[in-house]
């Protein structure tokens, strides 16, 4: 069974986006060499994305780096939304319910990671017992503001975590 991963560039302080979503501080870092994020890009099988993510910005619009992973993704997506589109895209499934969601990015990736996009979709997935691993790539700036890696969740409890290898920093085990 596809293991369900919640990747995402955040800043030392913690936060993946800028006030109002703003991802453009990324377009700097993007170039740069990780390792982590190559050998997870290549285990990727599907992408569980949320609306407000899949709305967002993107550091690399209207160039040909534009999308996930650089533009580097071209795989099946599934958009968790409670707002679908009145038409899905061409290779996106839309679902409306976490669990369904979860069901069909796992079917979609066989013996792949299922990539979670969005913060609030991997505190959904997180709650549900659903997220596995957590890889966080943390880049070189202080934002101070704006989109939280984990959202707060009032009476959320403690999650345990543990170090995947030794040779890649902050990439995580769902201790359950």
């Amino acid at each position: 069974m596809a293991r369900v991963i919640y990747s995402a560039a955040a800043s030392l302080d913690g936060y993946l986006a800028g006030p109002g979503g703003d991802m453009s501080w990324l377009a700097e870092h993007a170039g740069d060499e990780n390792p982590a994020a190559e050998r997870l890009l290549a285990g990727v099988g599907a992408l569980l994305v949320g609306r407000r993510t899949y709305d967002g910005d993107d550091p690399n619009r209207g160039t040909d780096a534009e999308g996930a992973f650089g533009g580097r993704y071209d795989g099946p997506v599934v958009l968790l939304t409670h707002r679908p589109p009145a038409a899905a895209p061409p290779g996106i499934t839309v679902a409306t319910d976490l669990a369904e969601a979860v069901v069909a990015a796992r079917g979609l990736a066989g013996d792949g990671y299922v990539n979670v996009l969005g913060a609030d979709v991997a505190a959904q997935c997180l709650a549900a017992g659903e997220l596995d691993e957590v890889l966080v790539l943390v880049v070189p700036v202080l934002l101070g503001d704006g989109t939280r890696l984990f959202p707060r969740r009032p009476g959320a409890p403690r999650v345990r975590l543990e170090p995947m290898a030794d040779d890649t920093p902050h990439w995580y085990r769902v201790v359950r």
